[in-house]
């Protein structure tokens, strides 16, 4: 190479290197030049220099040569180690954006390649963070993350929730543990726009709540007073709630999940909204079809589910599944109604998506009038040359008869 690095190389093959030098920061196994850096010499999560076909380098990352996404670069140059200091600098860079944005300490913090961080993600809680390393390089890096985060927040917890699937891509353990302070017998509590929700980093989904959607949460208070409101995939309650202290007449929260039904109930009482607040334990496609018998009708039907397409292969049968469930839930509205529609499947286009909402409307005999387009919030910010890291899509349309 035509510099010092002392890191092992990984070399590109020739005119492999247009990604990364565009903003990306992902390298793919048949990029690298196996002749010169084959990658069977490194060890998953192992530092390296990424160097172009001439040897100049273009950075500093990490290397997994069992996953398709062999390296990816986590620092321009090769002037900074991957260490504690490197992570304390990119975390104080994160939190200044989120003070920025919000009052109190609860948000995302780390939204990993948007953040220059690959592979990392933190949630904070008021004095609680909530990290998942979803790579080898960053499970590998884990004592330095915890060190800056330590040095940088003083947390009275910090937990790791590795137990996404998404870890077997890169052949790593599923768990979740305590990795800085003592265990507290009390549920950890967000505030979202003057409520509190009871979440919980081990058991729940995620790292334990939906930051991305607090935002377009704040869309319900002109749309749902003196309304009724159904709320599906509700999890934690974080919609249906919104939409009680926005004034809805009733709120119907539907999630297939004991616990979180259980949750959604606590929530309600926790926030004096038990009275127009019911939570009800049921497949969402099931309920729908059995409102639909019924004649039920809503004024306002939330639609936030899981992720359909998990997989670019699995395109093609998620985008009839988003398809049925709006048709669904127009079917359960009112003749005048707002459907409030979500994915979070960055396979999925915003524009494949909002086509399945007016198919379904046709199909029914209906017309749809797109109010506003939505995606995550700031402090999921979206890096304009990763297309992966912009994956909420979403929608506020008014639905009416033909």
């Amino acid at each position: 190479m035509s510099e010092s690095i002392e890191y092992p190389a990984l070399y590109l093959k020739r005119g492999e290197d247009a990604r990364l030098r565009a903003g990306h920061l992902w390298v793919f196994s048949n990029e690298v030049d196996v002749a010169r850096s084959p990658l069977a010499d490194f060890e998953p999560g192992q530092a390296c220099a990424i160097a172009d076909h001439r040897g100049k380098p273009l950075g500093v990352g990490y290397v997994n040569p069992a996953s398709l996404i062999c390296a990816r670069l986590v620092n321009r140059g090769i002037d900074h180690a991957l260490d504690r200091s490197l992570f304390v600098h990119r975390f104080k860079v994160a939190l200044a954006l989120r003070e920025r944005l919000f009052e109190e300490p609860w948000y995302r913090l780390v939204f990993g390649e948007s953040d220059g961080l690959p592979g990392l993600t933190v949630d904070r809680f008021g004095d609680v963070l909530v990290a998942q390393a979803t790579t080898a390089g960053m499970e590998r890096l884990k004592g330095e993350i915890e060190a800056a985060l330590a040095k940088v927040f003083k947390p009275r917890q910090l937990w790791w929730k590795n137990d996404a699937s998404i870890r077997s891509l890169e052949n790593l353990p599923e768990y979740a543990d305590l990795a800085l302070g003592e265990p507290i017998d009390a549920p950890l509590i967000v505030r979202e726009a003057g409520l509190e929700f009871e979440c919980n980093p081990v058991s729940g989904q995620k790292t334990g709540w939906f930051y991305d959607q607090r935002d377009n949460r704040d869309q319900l208070a002109r749309l749902v007073k003196g309304k009724r409101v159904l709320d599906m995939f509700s999890y934690l309650g974080g919609w249906g709630l919104r939409a009680a202290r926005d004034g809805a007449s009733e709120v119907v929260c539907v999630d297939s999940s004991p616990a979180a039904v259980d949750a959604i109930t606590r929530n309600a009482q926790r926030n004096g909204l038990q009275d127009c607040v019911r939570a009800v334990r049921a497949d969402a496609f099931d309920f729908l079809r059995n409102l639909r018998e019924q004649r039920e009708r809503f004024d306002v039907v939330i639609l936030d589910p899981p992720a359909f397409v998990k997989r670019r292969k699995d395109l093609a049968e998620g985008r009839i599944a988003y398809r049925r469930l709006n048709e669904l839930g127009m079917q359960v509205l009112e003749r005048d109604g707002i459907l409030i529609t979500f994915s979070c499947s960055h396979h999925l286009p915003r524009s494949m998506l909002l086509d399945g909402v007016q198919q379904a409307a046709r199909h029914l005999d209906r017309q749809a009038q797109m109010l506003v387009s939505m995606q995550q919030g700031p402090d999921h910010p979206v890096h304009p040359a990763i297309a992966e890291t912009e994956y909420l899509k979403g929608f506020i349309l008014r639905v009416l008869p033909a």
